[in-house]
This record gives C-alpha cells, sequence and structure tokens, in this order.
C-alpha cells in the first residue's frame, strides 16, 4: 500500500522499497495551462554544475541512462525512470519541478501528485492542490537526495518565475532562442503523443528482455527533428562562473576607460556615475579637495578597503572600473543565501533558516533567537505551564520559547554559537536545555533524569526529545561526535547531546586519600556511557 506524504514528509528509500530501479510519475492540469515538467541533477551544493544532468523535454536523459524522461503514461502527465545505483556520484540531488509554459499561475492548476513505482506497485504519493500556491509559475514537487542514503522528500516549494527563472536559481544560464527563421510555424507545433501503454499500469523496472521497451521521447516544442543516432542538444547552458547576487549590475561600466584629468582638477562627469555623487567627484573624494585627507567610509557591511588592489591609493577608485559594479557582486557572492528546497537550510556555521510552509507545522525556538523572515510569519508566546515551570526552575531545563507559524521563512541565531540541525525519524535524542535553540513542534520533549551521588543534588537533569522532525542544537565551536563503548565517558560540562538509547553513569573520582591532601584535578565528575552499537555522543570544545 502507497504511503501518502505530506508537504515536507522525508523517509529512506530502502524504508520504502528495496529496489533502486524506480519509476517516478507526475501529475498536473490546469485549465488552458501547458506545463513543463523537469528534473535537475544537482551537486552537493545544490547547483547544477553539468548541464547534461538538466533532464527535460529537449533532453530526455542524462549520459549513462540513469535518468530518464518517458513522456506520458499510465495517467501520468509525465514520466520518468530513475535508477539510483547508476546516478554518478557527483549527483547529490534529483530535484523534480513542474513549470507554466505561456501565461498562468500555479494557483490555476487541480489536484495533481508525485509517486514513486516500484516493481510495478506504488510505494508513496504526495498529493496536492492549486490551493497550496498563489501567483508562482513554478513548483519543485519532490527531491531525491543523498544523505548517507538516497532518500525522498515531498517538496511543494512555489516558485517565482517560469522555467528560465528556475534554471537560474540551481546555477545554469539560459542559452539564447533561436531566430524566428528557425522555429517551427504555430500551426505545426508538435505535442507529446500518447504512448501505446497510456492505459496500461505504472511499468515494472527490471523485467525480463521480452518486456516492452519505454516509448522513445517525442521530439521537442520548436526545434526540428534530430537525427537517428544524434544526441540531442540542450537548450540551456552551463555558466562558467556562478550566478551573479543581483538580477542585474549595481551601476552600468563606461563603455571605455575616461581620460585622466589634469593635474589638480576634478574628472568630468562620466556614464555611469554613482547616483547621488556631485557631478566631477571621484568616489571617496570631498568636492573640491584633492586628495581627500582620509578614505571615505566602506559600504554598508564591507569591511575598509576590502577589495581594494594592493599598492593603490586610498580613496582612489581605478580608471575604467565603476566602484560599486561587478566588483561588488563578486564580492558579496560567496555570502549569498543558500538555495532551498528543504524545510531546515543552514546558511552558514551560525545562521539556520527553517521554511514554515514546508511541513505545515509550527516551530518552537529560543526567544529573541529570530534575526530575520519573510513572508508572512507570526510570533506568539509558548508557555510551558505551571507544571512546567516548576519542573523548569527545579531542574535547570526550563525554555523560554517562542511559536512560529504562518508561510514564511524565519533565519535563527543566537550569538554567534554553532548550530547543527538533527533530524529524529522516530528515535530520540538528549540535549540539555541550554543547548536547544529551536525544534519542531511534532517532536516530543520532557525532562529526564540521570541518578547519581557525589554530584551537588544528586542527580543530572537532562532534556529529551523524541518522534518526527528536527531539533536545532547549539555549540560552542566545531562539535565532535563519538560512537558510545564501555569506556566512554565525557565531562558533564562539555557533553552536548547523546542518543537516548544509551545507559548513562555518573562516575565520581574523589577518593578520601586524595582529599587527604590540597587541591584536586578538577576532573572529579564525569558521565560514563554505555549502549549498543550505534549509539553516540556529542562534545563540544568548551566547558559551560
Amino acid at each position: 500500500m502507497a504511503r501518502e506524504f505530506q508537504r515536507g514528509h522525508k523517509a529512506k528509500i530502502s524504508d520504502l522499497t528495496a529496489g533502486t530501479d524506480l519509476y517516478v510519475g507526475v501529475q498536473i492540469a490546469g485549465s488552458g495551462l501547458a506545463f513543463d515538467i523537469s528534473c535537475f541533477g544537482l551537486d552537493a551544493n545544490e547547483q547544477l554544475s553539468d548541464d547534461r544532468y538538466f533532464v527535460f523535454f529537449n533532453q530526455p536523459k542524462s549520459p549513462e541512462e540513469s535518468i530518464q524522461q518517458l513522456g506520458a503514461q499510465s495517467g501520468d502527465t509525465e514520466s520518468f525512470r530513475v535508477t539510483l545505483d547508476r546516478i554518478p556520484a557527483s549527483i547529490h540531488k534529483l530535484s523534480f519541478t513542474a513549470t507554466i509554459d505561456g501565461a498562468g499561475q500555479m494557483s490555476q492548476i487541480g489536484p495533481g501528485y508525485i509517486r514513486i513505482v516500484a516493481g510495478g506497485e506504488e510505494v508513496v504519493r504526495y498529493a496536492f492542490t492549486g490551493a497550496e500556491f498563489t501567483t508562482e509559475r513554478a513548483v519543485m514537487l519532490g527531491d531525491f537526495y543523498l544523505k548517507d542514503v538516497w532518500r525522498f522528500a515531498a517538496v511543494g516549494q512555489g516558485f517565482d518565475g517560469g522555467l528560465d527563472a528556475l534554471l537560474r536559481n540551481f546555477g545554469g544560464e539560459v542559452a539564447e532562442e533561436a531566430p524566428p527563421a528557425q522555429q517551427a510555424p504555430a500551426a505545426a507545433s508538435p505535442g507529446f503523443a500518447p504512448p501505446p501503454q497510456a492505459a496500461a499500469p505504472a511499468p515494472s523496472f527490471g523485467a525480463p528482455a521480452s518486456a516492452p521497451q519505454a516509448p522513445a521521447p517525442a521530439p521537442s516544442f520548436g526545434a526540428p527533428v534530430p537525427a537517428p543516432g544524434a544526441v540531442p542538444q540542450p537548450q540551456y547552458q552551463q555558466p562558467a562562473a556562478p550566478a551573479p547576487v543581483h538580477a542585474a549590475p549595481t551601476m552600468a561600466a563606461p563603455l571605455a576607460p575616461p581620460a585622466p584629468a589634469p593635474y589638480g582638477q576634478p574628472p568630468q562627469p562620466s556614464y555611469g556615475q554613482v547616483p547621488g555623487q556631485v557631478p566631477g567627484q571621484v568616489p571617496g573624494q570631498y568636492p573640491g579637495q584633492v586628495p581627500p585627507p582620509a578614505p571615505a567610509p566602506a559600504p554598508y557591511g564591507q569591511q575598509p578597503g576590502y577589495g581594494q588592489v594592493p599598492g593603490q591609493q586610498p580613496g582612489y577608485a581605478p580608471q575604467g572600473v565603476p566602484a560599486a559594479g561587478a566588483g561588488l557582486a563578486a564580492a558579496l557572492q560567496p555570502y549569498k543565501e543558500a538555495p532551498t528546497g528543504t524545510r531546515w537550510t543552514p546558511q552558514n556555521q551560525q545562521l539556520m533558516r527553517v521554511d514554515l510552509a514546508m511541513g505545515g507545522q509550527a516551530v518552537l525556538a529560543r526567544q529573541g533567537s529570530m534575526v530575520l523572515y519573510q513572508g508572512k510569519v507570526d510570533f506568539s508566546y509558548k508557555g510551558a505551564g505551571f507544571a512546567g515551570r516548576i519542573v523548569g526552575n527545579a531542574t535547570g531545563q526550563e525554555m523560554q520559547l517562542m511559536r512560529c507559524t504562518g508561510r514564511g521563512q524565519v533565519f535563527l541565531a543566537e550569538n554567534g554559537a554553532h548550530l547543527h540541525a538533527i533530524e529524529l525519524q522516530g528515535d530520540g535524542i538528549c540535549v540539555s536545555a541550554e543547548a536547544v535553540l529551536a525544534f519542531d513542534e511534532s517532536l516530543q520533549h520532557e525532562v529526564r533524569r540521570i541518578e547519581g551521588h557525589g554530584i551537588p543534588g544528586g542527580a543530572l537533569f537532562t532534556m529529551q526529545f523524541q518522534g518526527t522532525g528536527t531539533v536545532i542544537v547549539k555549540t560552542h565551536g566545531v562539535p565532535v561526535v563519538l560512537p558510545v563503548t564501555p569506556t566512554t565517558f565525557a565531562d558533564s560540562n562539555a557533553i552536548v547531546a547523546w542518543s537516548s538509547a544509551s545507559q548513562v553513569i555518573i562516575s565520581s573520582q574523589v577518593r578520601l586519600r586524595r582529599n587527604a591532601y590540597p587541591g584536586h584535578s578538577g576532573e572529579t565528575v564525569n558521565l560514563q556511557f554505555r549502549g549498543a552499537p550505534g549509539n553516540f555522543i556529542v562534545v563540544q570544545p568548551y566547558e559551560v
């Protein structure tokens, strides 16, 4: 029986099926709308670094045929064949998308789905409707992504713009359109002909050699039919450098380097002058002064002197180069927002973004941890109740939380701490409340007591999280994850988290003979961990 996924749900492919030769079917339709359904093969940075893995109507398969576009069949608007064990190591994600070809928006579509079939049996289905979208013209339906093992995620994320904008989002480049003389007449625009097995059930890959083969891909729209054996040329090309941060440069550069001004006189106004700059004023120069006594302030958010050519006099820009043109875009390129596609996305080591629209559930975060949000987001106080406050005050595991709901993206951080997203799929983890930044509301959490003697109060306490969802853990510096062995000990002030199945014992090294002498090692109380293989602990290079 097929598992019904909701937006944001994820699962290991091995939990859905033992097969790796999979059929992916997409059904999407709307009155008067035409759709382009594609698959993007992305690298570890979620970029289309190899345009041969952009599988669409004009390039129906990858080089080794691990990804193939099959056309409409079995009630699906479009279908693909994915052979996971043949996908090269450079590809870490397969993103299946649908875009509107022409006018229209995703709110006009009817009920649709993306499904996975293995061995002729449907194993998972994610259904969606137009009510989930507004003015978007594209939607990212679902992803196969590699995280130790191949997994599937129901995305359902709307995207403004069409196929061209989506391609640029993944780091691709749109090729120039062919001249009208090379295009087919509008009256003769070809369409995908229904394949012979349109009414047949979804194919069962891995069948004997006598089984019917998948139909050949139909000719591409507006392009001549390729000769037999010829490799279709993709309509899109991969750029040599990543796409710029901004859609357009900050200012236009001069067509030619300006002629140097006479000594002691400011240069004349030139094409592409910075808005608001006094005519004839050099960037960083006060009007009527040459040269300036001090360099001009750096642009907001930029280090003084950042990007300056060695040996160049402060306050002057090289001739023929705009002061804030392409160089600014190149300088900010490493800090651009990480692409979306998952519910929790780290932007860097200290900043985490959560997409509330994915998963359809609220997020509980530490009060004051929001640094930025986009979209319609509501923040409300999340109380622990009278009993929760009593337990929190008594154990030191009280968390002051806020509840984040709506359809938008929230960026979270706290005091520059390193953030780590830990995804739970029915298992559990123990984390000190002080080390928790945020977590999905679907997770169950409670205070857990660690019995022992030799420490003040006779016990330690921690928070235990269990269920399906993600918890964001913060650390001082980069932590280390170690397996639990019979001789694993950790300082109680440096331990961050451990698997809830581990057995924890308080180990005291206080001895009467040592206490007879002044001074001690400072390591009198430790935690000893025991457990079956697969259990772990997380330790930070810092003692709280």
